[in-house]
C-alpha cells in the first residue's frame, strides 16, 4: 500500500521511498547469493533496519528472508524465544505444515499460535530454561531440514555478548557454519562490540563474515530524493534549507525522515531554514517528559557533562582544561568517572571526530534548556 508521506520513518514501503544505498545492497545481495554471511555495523537511526528490509525486497525470488531483532533480550533463553518466533512457521506455507514440523523438531516445547490479521498465524515460544538448548537446536534444525535458501537477518546482534551464559558465541557459531541452505546477516550498532566479536582471534565469530561499516547516505543523493517529492505534489523546496537540515543532523537517516515527514503531514514545504525549526521544535517537545527523565536520573556531574556536550556538538578530549573551564565542569577524575555510564545507556557516543550525545533530539532539548 502506497504510503500517505512519502518520508517513510518505519517499516518498509518499498525501493520508491527507500532513499539510494543502491551500491551498500548491491554489496549484501552479492555477499548472501555467494554464500557468504555479512556483519552490518552502524550506529543505531543510520538506516540498517531499512537496508535489510530494502536487501530482503531485492533478493531473487527463491530466497526466504527472515527478520529478528535481539536488542531486548538479555540472556539465551530471551534470544531462543526471539529466534523461535521469528523463524518457525515463517518457512511453511500452510499452519497444518508448520504444526508438522513443530512436532518433528521441538519435543521440550510447544508454541502458543495467534491469528496475524492477514488469514494467517504467528507462532511465538515460551521456553523454560533447561529447554533452551534443545529448543535453539530444533531452530537450526528446522532451518537445515528446507529444501530452499534462507536470508536470516539478526539485528543488534552484539546483545550476545552480554549474555550471562559463557560459551554463547561458540555454541551459536558452530551450528550457523554446518547451516548449507542458510545465509546470515549480523547487524549492530555498537561498533566497538561488533569489530570484536568479528575481527578479534579470541571470538568464535573471527573472519567468519565479510564486514561492511555503513555510513550516512551522500547528500546529493539524499538531497534529489527528497526534492523529487515536493516538486512533484507542486510544493516548493529550497536545497539550500535541506541542506541546512542534513548538516543540523549530520545526515543521519531517521532525524532528515522524521523532519521531512513532519513537515509533509502538515501540508508544508521546506522554502527555508524557518521551516525546519517547527518540525524539529516538535519532534523535541513530543519527547520532553522522556528527555528530562533521563536527565534528572544522571549524577550532577554527568548532567552538566551531557550539556556541555550538547553545547559543543562533539567533543574531541572531554578533560581539556579549556573544556572544563568554560563548561565550569569539575577536576577530569569525575568527568572520567561519569563518562563510562553516559556511554553504557547510550546517551553519549564516540564518534571518529570526538564524542557526542547520541540522540541528537535529545541535544537539541539539552541546548534549549541549558
Amino acid at each position: 500500500m502506497k504510503p500517505n508521506n512519502p518520508f517513510v520513518i518505519s517499516g518498509y514501503r518499498g525501493p520508491e521511498f527507500f532513499c539510494d544505498r543502491v551500491k551498500e545492497t548491491g554489496k549484501v545481495v552479492s555477499a548472501l547469493t555467494n554464500e557468504r554471511n555479512l556483519t552490518l555495523m552502524a550506529p543505531r537511526r543510520y538506516g540498517k533496519t531499512g537496508l535489510i528490509r530494502n536487501v530482503f525486497h531485492s533478493l531473487p525470488k527463491e530466497y526466504a528472508p527472515i527478520y529478528v531483532d535481539i536488542y531486548s533480550t538479555a540472556n539465551l533463553n530471551e534470544f531462543t524465544q526471539a529466534f523461535a518466533s521469528a523463524v518457525v512457521g515463517a518457512l511453511d506455507t500452510t499452519v497444518d505444515r508448520a504444526l508438522t514440523a513443530i512436532g518433528r523438531f521441538f519435543k521440550a516445547v510447544r508454541p502458543t499460535v495467534t491469528p496475524d490479521g492477514t488469514g494467517g498465524v504467528s507462532f511465538s515460544f515460551a521456553v523454560e530454561k533447561a529447554a533452551t538448548e534443545a529448543t535453539l537446536k530444533g531452530v537450526f534444525d528446522y532451518l537445515a531440514s528446507k529444501d530452499r535458501r534462507i536470508v536470516v537477518a539478526v539485528d543488534e546482534f552484539q546483545q550476545i555478548m552480554d549474555y550471562p551464559e559463557k560459551g554463547t558465541e561458540a555454541w551459536l557459531r558452530s551450528h550457523i557454519q554446518f547451516l548449507e541452505n542458510t545465509s546470515f546477516i549480523f547487524a549492530g550498532s555498537r561498533h566497538h562490540m561488533m569489530g570484536e566479536m568479528f575481527t578479534s582471534p579470541r571470538h568464535p565469530f573471527y573472519q567468519s563474515t565479510d564486514i561492511m561499516s555503513l555510513d550516512v547516505i551522500a547528500p546529493d543523493s539524499y538531497l534529489a530524493f527528497a526534492e523529487r517529492f515536493f516538486r512533484e505534489a507542486g510544493r516548493a523546496f529550497s536545497p539550500e534549507a535541506f541542506m541546512a537540515l542534513y548538516n543540523r543532523f549530520d545526515g543521519v537517516t531517521w532525524y532528515l525522515q522524521s523532519v521531512l515527514n513532519r513537515i509533509w503531514g502538515e501540508g508544508g514545504a521546506l522554502e527555508s531554514e524557518r521551516d525546519l525549526a517547527g518540525a524539529v521544535e516538535s519532534l523535541v517537545e513530543d519527547r520532553a517528559l522522556t528527555f528530562h527523565d533521563l536527565l534528572v536520573a544522571q549524577t550532577e556531574v554527568g548532567k552538566n557533562l551531557l550539556r556541555a556536550i550538547a553545547v559543543e556538538g562533539k567533543v574531541k578530549e572531554l578533560t581539556a582544561g579549556e573544556f572544563l573551564r568554560r563548561h565550569s565542569l569539575t577536576a577530569p577524575s569525575s568527568v572520567r568517572t561519569a563518562l563510562p555510564s553516559l556511554i553504557e545507556h547510550d546517551l553519549v557516543y564516540r564518534a571518529a571526530d570526538g564524542y557526542m550525545v547520541y540522540d541528537y533530539l535529545f541535544a537539541e532539548y539539552l541546548r534549549k534548556r541549558k
